[in-house]
């Protein structure tokens, strides 16, 4: 066990804090996110146990920190830093999120209801996804009915052409 304390708890905790870095980087400035999405995530979770390593390879410094006070304050800026982006989740006042359920809830309406949020009439819209090959015997089926009797996926029914 000490081998793996003293030669690889430190390295690994760089290793993979800088994999961590990087990634989180891309990630932030939305470049290669297919790429660096799962690694930034698995990766992260991987770098607990080295840290867990590293920490347990220090605990006598980390102690004389919290004994000094040294370490309380940057604990606290760190929290403080944290809170205002958890903040709009913890007070329910967070806007956005993922699209998936109001685009499931979009393909299960009639589509005389949702012709309106596509800025068009039923009618036209019938007539849009007739012209894309999607036959509707009424304005009250639904996208995800005419899309499976039309034996297609349902959200390439109401995509524009080209996507």
């Amino acid at each position: 066990m000490n081998l793996i304390l003293n030669r690889l708890a430190t390295p690994l905790t760089l290793g993979l804090f800088a994999v961590s870095t990087i990634s989180g980087v891309a990630l932030f400035l939305h470049v290669g996110q297919g790429y660096f999405h799962a690694m930034h995530e698995w990766l992260s979770i991987v770098l607990l146990a080295p840290f867990v390593l590293h920490v347990w390879k220090n605990w006598n410094p980390l102690v004389i920190y919290a004994r000094r006070g040294a370490l309380l304050w940057p604990v606290l800026a760190s929290v403080a830093i944290a809170v205002p982006f958890a903040w709009p989740a913890l007070s329910g006042k967070q806007q956005g999120g993922s699209p998936t359920i109001p685009m499931r809830i979009m393909m299960k309406a009639p589509i005389a209801d949702l012709a309106p949020l596509l800025k068009m009439t039923p009618e036209g819209l019938q007539a849009a996804l007739a012209a894309k090959g999607y036959k509707a015997a009424s304005t009250q089926e639904s996208i995800e009915k005419i899309a499976g009797e039309n034996a297609r996926t349902a959200l390439y029914a109401v995509l524009p052409k080209g996507r």
